[in-house]
């Protein structure tokens, strides 16, 4: 009966993941009203900070992304990019997922620009590390350049607890546990000069371990974002104190929230209260 109950609960979820997706992929009013006129974000969070700062640049805003996925679930943006119609270039290196997902979702957004491609210190390719057997969210999320992220999260139980989540099976044969693919690599630079970028009011990273790199890669000096987020829950203790130090080097002021760490360039009066 349980079994029964979790499988019932999980075609619903899917089905409202479904139409929340639809809903945003077509800019229907119904999730535009919503999130302009009735959202309220939770006092203190990131997403209050990430509302306040968005709605502060009056229209003018533009956004890197490294890391885009699906473009919408456990993603800190979204809302506010389709809200107040965000500039930007939003990078998923994932063919799959940026053809079935990432375009889709941001076809109808005219500012932004979605790139099947990884940020890193030289263009190329490079092999990307995946989930072999699952091409759902929870999978694709856990891709990495590394091959020994991929089997940290079957060690540490991340892999089997989705997949009791999700009604997915691990398979015995562990030559089928990661699946590699070849993806294209960008730098900076060459993003930069490609798509025209001015300014960057945002660096939005979610690179699955690999966001230290990003953050080391990006030379935050030189192209100097005014806000940085990095996912700081696939990084060592050592990495993410790395990752810190080279945020404050370059002038940020962060905070941790959760999983994510915000940074920001000279806080205004009306951002310090999120950095205390």
């Amino acid at each position: 009966m349980q079994t029964a109950n979790l499988s019932f609960k999980r075609k619903i979820q899917n089905k409202w993941k479904k139409y929340r997706f639809h809903l945003s992929a077509t800019q229907s009013p119904v999730f535009l009203g919503f999130y302009k006129y009735l959202y309220r974000p939770k006092k203190g969070s990131l997403s209050e900070f990430l509302s306040a700062y968005s709605l502060s640049k009056k229209g003018d805003f533009t956004v890197i992304q490294i890391g885009a996925n699906d473009g919408i679930s456990n993603d800190p943006i979204h809302k506010f990019i389709k809200r107040d119609n965000w500039n930007g270039v939003l990078l998923e290196p994932q063919k799959f997922v940026f053809t079935e997902f990432t375009q889709k979702i941001y076809a109808k957004n005219a500012g932004i620009n979605v790139l099947n491609a990884a940020i890193g210190a030289e263009d190329g390719m490079l092999q990307m590390y995946k989930i072999g057997f699952s091409s759902t969210r929870w999978a694709t999320g856990l891709s990495s350049f590394s091959k020994n992220q991929v089997l940290k999260a079957y060690d540490s139980g991340i892999v089997a607890y989705n997949c009791k989540k999700y009604g997915e099976t691990i398979p015995t044969d562990k030559s089928k546990w990661i699946s590699q693919e070849e993806v294209r690599v960008i730098s900076p630079e060459s993003l930069i000069r490609e798509f025209k970028i001015k300014k960057i009011d945002l660096l939005q990273i979610d690179a699955e371990g690999f966001d230290l790199e990003v953050i080391r890669i990006f030379d935050l000096k030189k192209h100097q974002p005014k806000v940085v987020v990095f996912e700081n829950a696939g990084l060592s203790e050592s990495d993410y104190q790395l990752a810190l130090n080279i945020l404050k080097e370059a002038g940020y002021t962060t905070k941790r929230f959760g999983d994510n760490d915000l940074a920001m360039k000279n806080p205004t009066s009306g951002f310090e209260k999120f950095f205390k």
